[in-house]
């Protein structure tokens, strides 16, 4: 036999409050009722068992005829003598349920408390008693995708498994920053209105040397001390491949150089820049220091410059 215990049909205890009763069948409402499991004939039967309980132990009274014993957990009269007859009443009539689609206690109209549950949560109306509910269209689903940081900059495809076990293409445009979130319509979880969507959430790694600041790209290139004095070109990557930079005589440490349209492509066209802050290196091998110290110093001695003096530190 099933157990029509109401109190366990809404999973509270016997000494719950009209408060904690309602609490423990809005929650269930919200996972059983019927038009948001179309079809689902084991959900529906559930449900009715739980409309039936909430019927019974929302009404005070009712409540507490059951807790006396005076009525089962169907509204049925409880006699201390049953004589074999099964369901007839002491004047030997048939004793007549009330039933409707979800339980015995509901009456049809618009009076019963279930039925302001369902207005919370549907608009209103009848739901479930004759009437239909607003169709509810699905909640989103929220996903995270990692991608490089060269794929958030130049775009790219990339291969996402949903919750449902399809899998998809999504394409994410260029110059995309990390946190931002594509909107896959109709991807999201079933609804009676419909499905929700997907939001994908783009995660964006680090770069070994790139930084990204709005759309430029900031880029430490080392130099040589001779390439710093004499200038000179080199190569230096940038997000499409190297380039060639020309360092100009008597450059300095964070001394920065603007390569045009090197930077971020931006989704209506155009791209930003790349800005490239130089900064010298000395040799690591202790014999090159050496050997770079010596003239160094004889220079010094004859062109002693003070480029602190403009700070006025002396």
């Amino acid at each position: 036999m099933p157990n029509k215990d109401p109190y366990k049909k809404l999973d509270v205890e016997r000494t719950a409050s009209e408060a904690e009763i309602k609490k423990a069948y809005r929650k269930l409402v919200k996972k059983l009722h019927p038009d948001i499991n179309p079809g689902r004939a084991d959900i529906e039967r559930r449900f009715k068992e739980v409309t039936s309980a909430y019927e019974l132990l929302s009404d005070s009274k009712k409540r507490a005829r059951f807790d006396r014993g005076e009525i089962d957990a169907d509204g049925n009269e409880q006699h201390a003598f049953h004589g074999g007859f099964g369901d007839r009443n002491p004047y030997g009539t048939h004793q007549r349920q009330r039933s409707s689609r979800y339980g015995p206690f509901s009456s049809g109209g618009r009076s019963s408390a279930a039925e302001d549950i369902f207005a919370e949560f549907f608009g209103g109306g009848k739901h479930g008693f004759g009437g239909s509910a607003p169709q509810q269209r699905g909640s989103d689903v929220t996903y995270q995708l990692k991608v490089s940081f060269l794929e958030a900059c130049l775009g790219e495809k990339k291969r996402v498994a949903l919750s449902s076990g399809k899998t998809i293409d999504v394409t994410i445009p260029k110059g995309t920053e990390d946190g931002h979130k594509l909107r896959l319509r109709g991807l999201g979880n079933a609804g009676t209105g419909g499905a929700g969507d997907a939001l994908v959430e783009i995660k964006v790694g680090a770069h070994p040397y790139f930084i990204r600041k709005n759309n430029n790209i900031l880029l430490d290139v080392p130099i040589s001390l001779p390439e710093a004095i004499l200038g000179g070109e080199i190569k230096v990557p940038t997000l499409f491949g190297p380039v060639s930079l020309k360092i100009p005589e008597a450059a300095n440490t964070d001394s920065v150089m603007r390569l045009k349209g090197k930077g971020v492509p931006r989704a209506k066209g155009g791209a930003g820049d790349m800005l490239v802050k130089l900064k010298i290196v000395l040799p690591d091998n202790k014999k090159d220091l050496e050997k770079l110290a010596s003239p160094i110093e004889k220079w010094a001695k004859k062109h002693a410059y003070a480029p602190r003096k403009k700070l006025g530190w002396a």
